[in-house]
């Protein structure tokens, strides 16, 4: 998808999510044979459940239908969210995964997996999980020290709230 395009249909439809109380995380256009299909990735700070998800697919389609945004021919709108291994790129992104497990890609070069504890403007605390029987240890991680993050898919924790939230996601993804 041109930057043009991308710009404009962000234009376009970034307000239209924020009306249905979301945010508009990513827009992709792919063409799969003569088609293309346009993706809409959209979250909130409470999860968007099917409903949600209907309610703005609605809204951005009859949108579409009385703007030029997608040119002419025929393309698929899809609407969802960022999905259970999502990466975290926004500082939003990183309040909405406290209490989650992440893979850390550090500047320093390596690789650190640990739970988010508390997340402020200029980086977040997390607690590395202990190995081999030793205990959690804590840990301050600056932003600018982190290249990369992915939330990671845990199927057996035991002890907190987020084991509800993440069995929830995992019935509105299937």
């Amino acid at each position: 998808m041109s930057t043009t395009q991308s710009e404009r249909l962000r234009e376009l439809l970034e307000p239209l999510v924020a009306s249905q109380g979301l945010d508009l995380e990513e827009i992709t256009v792919d063409s799969v044979g003569r088609r293309r299909v346009l993706s809409v990735v959209v979250d909130s700070d409470t999860g968007a459940d099917l409903d949600r998800i209907a309610d703005v697919s609605r809204v951005l389609s009859a949108k579409l239908d009385e703007s030029d945004a997608m040119g002419e021919g025929e393309y698929t709108l899809e609407v969802g969210t960022p999905g259970a291994e999502r990466a975290l790129t926004e500082h939003r992104h990183y309040v909405r995964a406290t209490g989650r497990l992440v893979r850390f890609q550090l500047g320093e070069g390596g690789d650190l997996v640990a739970r988010i504890l508390t997340v402020d403007d200029e980086g977040l605390d997390v607690e590395v999980p202990g190995v081999k029987g030793r205990k959690a240890t804590a840990r301050r991680l600056a932003f600018g020290d982190v290249d990369k993050a992915r939330v990671q898919v845990e199927f057996n924790r035991k002890d907190g709230p987020a084991d509800q939230s993440d069995s929830n996601e995992k019935e509105e993804e299937a």
